[in-house]
């Protein structure tokens, strides 16, 4: 009885493997909501059209499984670099921190890779935005990263601050999906490998927070 009951545990959690991967593929390729939950089923090799409603639920309990699916690795990395970045007080650093958790983990995985562009999908819209945003903010190592970059940065006022932590958040997003899209089509990139890929993204949003304000009539 036990041994059936391990080969049916084995068998459903496969199963959520082969659903999470067709839908995080589909979801990146052509947007969370222009795919059914037949095609991610028929992508998965699943003959029941049910089955994503099965082990999942809704499209959006979906979304929050994949984005589960990578954070483990990604706060892995992220609280490697926490724990490196110490007492820093260089704003460089602590952009570091929130900026090469995501590619680290893409190079990890090889090519092709759906993370990025399936994150881009999602920041489109405002619900599936507020799972992704929990998710993130749930991670341990978040909050003490971001706490670290705002006691580093110059004092700004209030909306400029919001503004520029927006600006970041679209450069990380799009940049990384970008550079996703162009693997998948084999077309050129501005930089080689995932490494260097990062290092451009803090150039720049290191550069975004210090960058002066302009006074205001």
């Amino acid at each position: 009885m036990a041994g059936r009951t391990t080969v049916r545990s084995e068998q459903v959690n496969a199963t959520r493997e082969l659903i999470l991967t067709a839908a995080e593929r589909l979801f990146a390729e052509n947007g969370v909501y222009a795919v059914s939950n037949r095609q991610v089923s028929e992508a998965a090799g699943q003959g029941n059209n049910t089955a994503v409603g099965y082990h999942f639920g809704t499209k959006a309990d979906l979304v929050r499984a994949i984005v589960r699916k990578h954070a483990v690795q990604i706060e892995r990395i992220r609280a490697r670099r926490l724990a490196e970045t110490g007492d820093s007080t260089d704003v460089r650093d602590w952009v570091d921190c929130l900026v090469r958790p995501v590619p680290e983990h893409l190079a990890a995985l090889g090519s092709p890779t759906w993370y990025a562009r399936f994150c881009a999908q999602v920041m489109t819209d405002p619900v599936l935005q507020e799972i992704m945003v929990e998710e993130s903010l749930s991670a341990p190592s978040l909050r003490p990263i971001i706490e670290g970059l705002n006691r580093c940065l110059p004092e700004l006022p209030a909306d400029v601050h919001a503004e520029r932590g927006a600006m970041s958040r679209q450069l990380i997003v799009h940049m990384s999906a970008e550079r996703e899209r162009a693997l998948a089509e084999n077309t050129p990139t501005p930089r080689s490998n995932w490494h260097d890929t990062a290092t451009g993204l803090i150039d720049a949003i290191v550069g975004l927070w210090l960058a002066p304000v302009t006074s205001r009539s």
